[in-house]
């Protein structure tokens, strides 16, 4: 079973922690792990992009001159992919992206992202968080009290406290989530994945029981 530091606020060790084998210590499967990343990645994509064909742009409704004997070449069409505002050959039209994935194959990603969190060490667990204030300053300062800021972080809480995210919401490198919200492809994207010590339980009690 593999162990952590507990920090406090300001960085200090205040004991160790062990992390449950089952969430953050199983051999990653990476293969899983791509497909949920392209599953995600896919389903943000909107898939209203078009455009038009010679059937739907306007104009030639006849040829633009006759067949021969006018020194240039044949056309059919001033609608015809070769002219200037004609119709468009193979190019997009709204689609569906989204793909498909199992609800085990989604889990088993998840936890092979943790897993290779807790590996390479990129997990910070604390204590507790709280600010007096909603200022990003608050925020600035635990980030260099943890010298994690210029990291991606993804900040894992057990409730969505309004200083905590109110103080981050000027700092695009902090994502806030709750436990039961972490996904694949948040873990992947950050540097560093900071939670508090009842998140992390939560976290472990979510995943665990699956």
């Amino acid at each position: 079973m593999s162990k952590l530091e507990l920090l406090n606020i300001d960085g200090e060790k205040v004991k160790d922690i062990k992390l449950n084998d089952n969430v953050f210590g199983i051999k990653p499967n990476d293969v899983v792990l791509q497909d949920a990343i392209v599953l995600y990645m896919a389903s943000t994509r909107q898939g209203t992009h078009s455009t038009k064909t010679r059937a739907e742009v306007s104009g030639g409704g006849r040829k633009p001159w006759r067949q021969k004997g006018t020194g240039n070449a044949r056309q059919g069409s001033i609608r015809a992919v070769q002219w200037r505002k004609g119709g468009i050959a193979f190019g997009p039209k709204p689609r569906d992206y989204s793909k498909k994935q199992n609800k085990k194959e989604r889990r088993l990603a998840l936890l092979s992202a943790l897993s290779y969190k807790a590996t390479d060490k990129e997990i910070i667990v604390l204590e507790d968080i709280k600010f007096e204030t909603k200022k990003t300053k608050e925020m600035v300062n635990l980030l260099n009290k943890l010298e994690i800021t210029n990291n991606k972080i993804l900040l894992v809480l057990p409730e969505l406290d309004e200083n905590i995210c109110l103080s981050s919401r000027n700092l695009g490198n902090v994502k806030i989530v709750l436990p039961t919200e972490v996904n694949t492809y948040d873990v992947i994207n950050s540097d560093k994945m900071v939670m508090t010590e009842a998140s992390l339980k939560k976290l472990e009690e979510v995943l665990g029981n699956e």
